[in-house]
């Protein structure tokens, strides 16, 4: 079942301080949303530590407080990089807090919310090194899991209005992604020369897909994984 019209609401971002996470927030602002941030930071965010089960949950619980959330932003991350044959298991333990627990906690969390109106949108934020990518053992894992966890939530909760997504976002031009990759660095260029449109992606360019799965128009699709990648994902690219 599906309402007729859903007012625009409140969308629930985890990890929405900075990066990516801070562009969709802007860009949910500017489609009408109110923003609700989960960060260790942030001036106008709810304070707590996402890969803490007890922290997560009070966080949840405060910004409920306001009313239901019906849509939902999995955001937040961290890579943990490393090869198979150092990746400690407390660095593979902390992604899977991280990236995918907290993913779990926060759609269980508002779930009930989004079936009382029979409306919700539930987008999760993978990535391309979900395809496999070297030194990425655990934050691979996770991402997969991501997309797992999508699809599956897209079977059980398609019934109630409530769609699923994931978006897979390749090299992105954060702050975090410039530090370790200078702007004139050979590295950086074989990166750029490796996308088919020639260019690193924004965190806007991440920001307006998000706003396709969130937008209520968006009913038909779920269990999907958007891929934002300049084109990455279609194969290796050469001149």
């Amino acid at each position: 079942m599906s309402p007729t019209t859903t007012p625009p609401g409140r969308v629930l971002i985890t990890g929405g301080a900075n990066g990516i996470g801070a562009a969709i927030a802007e860009r949910c602002s500017g489609d009408g949303y109110q923003p609700v941030v989960l960060d260790r930071e942030g001036h106008n965010a709810i304070h707590c530590d996402l890969a803490d089960p007890s922290s997560t949950i009070q966080a949840l619980e405060t910004a409920l407080e306001d009313g239901p959330i019906t849509r939902l932003v999995n955001n937040v991350g961290a890579v943990f990089p490393n090869a198979l044959s150092d990746q400690s298991v407390e660095e593979f333990e902390a992604a899977f807090a991280l990236n995918l627990r907290s993913a779990f906690i926060c759609a269980q969390t508002l779930l009930p919310h989004m079936r009382e109106a029979g409306f919700g949108r539930i987008v999760s934020m993978s990535s391309r090194a979900s395809l496999g990518k070297k030194l990425r053992t655990a934050y691979s894992a996770t991402k997969a899991g991501l997309q797992g966890m999508t699809r599956t939530w897209a079977l059980e909760e398609g019934s109630h209005g409530i769609t699923a997504n994931a978006v897979a976002p390749g090299p992105i031009a954060t702050d975090l992604f410039a530090q370790a990759n200078p702007a004139d660095a050979a590295a950086t260029h074989a990166i750029i020369n490796n996308v088919p449109v020639q260019r690193i992606g924004t965190p806007e360019d991440v920001a307006h897909a998000v706003s396709y799965l969130l937008d209520e128009r968006s009913g038909f699709f779920t269990g999907q994984t958007l891929y934002v990648c300049g084109g990455v994902t279609v194969g290796a690219y050469r001149d």
